[in-house]
C-alpha cells in the first residue's frame, strides 16, 4: 500500500491569516486556489493547527471558508497598500465586516456553579469547523490591529503572496521568491549591458 504523505501548504512559519491568504497563488501557469472543495479545508485546518474535532467540512463551512479567505486577503492587500488587482472584488468594509461576523462564531465563556466551585465553561455555539474559522477571524484581527504594520505584500515576478516582516532585510515571501527576482535582475542587467 502506498504511503500518504501530508500535503505541502506555502508559508508554514507565518501566522495562520497568513497561510490562509498564501491558498491563493500564482505560477507560471497562473493563479490557483487550493481550495477546491471542502476536505482541502479541513487538510489546511490541520496543517496550520486549527482543531476540528474530527468533524468535516461541509458545503456550507466551505463557501464560509473562501470567502473569508477572500476577506483576509482583501485586509491584508488593504494594510499593506498592496494596489495589485485584488483577488476578490469585495471592498474593504464587506471584508472587515465578513471578519467580524466569523469572530462571533467562538464560543462564550461562563461561568458555571458546580459542587466543587465556580468554573469558566465554553458554551459551543457553531459546530468544530465554524468554531476553527471563528478562531482564525480572531487571530486575523488581532494579526491585522496588532502587529500588522510588519505585513508585506511579495513584489517577486508572478508572486500574489503576503508575508510578515521578521528581519529588516527580508524582501520576499520564500527564498524561492527572492532567487527569482535576483534572476530577473540579473537578466535584465546582462541583456542591457549586451546592447
Amino acid at each position: 500500500m502506498p504511503r500518504v504523505t501530508a500535503r505541502a501548504w506555502p508559508l508554514p512559519e507565518e501566522p495562520a491569516p497568513i497561510r490562509l491568504t498564501a491558498t491563493i497563488w500564482a505560477d507560471t501557469t497562473g493563479l490557483h486556489d487550493d481550495f477546491t472543495n471542502p476536505s482541502d479545508v479541513d487538510a489546511w485546518l490541520d496543517a496550520v493547527g486549527l482543531d476540528r474535532h474530527g468533524a468535516e467540512t461541509t458545503p456550507a463551512e466551505f463557501r464560509r471558508a473562501v470567502h473569508l479567505r477572500d476577506a483576509v486577503r482583501r485586509l491584508v492587500a488593504h494594510v499593506t497598500d498592496d494596489e495589485r488587482p485584488a483577488v476578490t472584488s469585495m471592498t474593504v468594509e464587506q471584508a472587515v465586516d465578513t471578519i467580524n461576523t466569523a469572530a462571533t462564531k467562538l464560543p462564550r465563556t461562563q461561568l458555571e456553579l458546580t459542587k466543587h466551585g465556580l468554573q469558566l465553561a465554553a458554551t459551543p455555539t457553531a459546530s468544530p469547523i465554524t468554531t476553527a474559522l471563528a478562531q482564525l477571524a480572531r487571530e486575523t484581527q488581532h494579526l491585522l490591529t496588532g502587529n500588522g504594520t510588519n505585513l508585506r505584500a511579495c513584489y517577486a515576478p508572478g508572486c500574489v503572496l503576503y508575508f510578515s516582516k521578521t528581519h529588516p532585510r527580508r524582501e520576499w515571501c520564500s527564498i524561492t521568491c527572492g532567487n527569482r527576482t535576483r534572476a530577473a535582475r540579473h537578466y535584465h542587467s546582462t541583456r542591457k549591458s549586451a546592447h
